[in-house]
């Protein structure tokens, strides 16, 4: 199996999951316990997401400034600082620690 065709079968099976969520009744969704587990499962899904991309490598994990930037990050969505904001002061964290310790 090439990779290409990995891709491809990975591709299919993403849209034909996507497509599967259009015949999910909308009165299903209405329900509290669905619509509470599909906004909670977003969040569940987007939480795996960055926590993989911060401290996942190909060696296992790793603790680098990313981490401090993504704790800066969520401390300041906290307190609901503007979006551009924190993103520049993540940045600006992860850059200081390079730059102090290097990597």
């Amino acid at each position: 199996m090439t990779l290409w065709l990995i891709i491809i079968v990975a591709s299919l099976a993403c849209l034909a999951l996507k497509l599967s969520g259009y015949l999910v009744p909308p009165a299903f969704m209405e329900r509290p316990r669905p619509a509470r587990v599909a906004n909670l499962l977003t969040v569940a899904l987007l939480a795996a997401l960055v926590a993989t991309q911060a401290v996942g490598s190909a060696e296992g994990l790793v603790l680098d400034a990313r981490v401090p930037a993504l704790f800066v990050a969520a401390v300041l969505f906290s307190v609901r600082v503007p979006f551009i904001v924190v993103i520049v002061a993540a940045a600006a964290t992860a850059a200081a620690i390079r730059a102090v310790f290097g990597g």
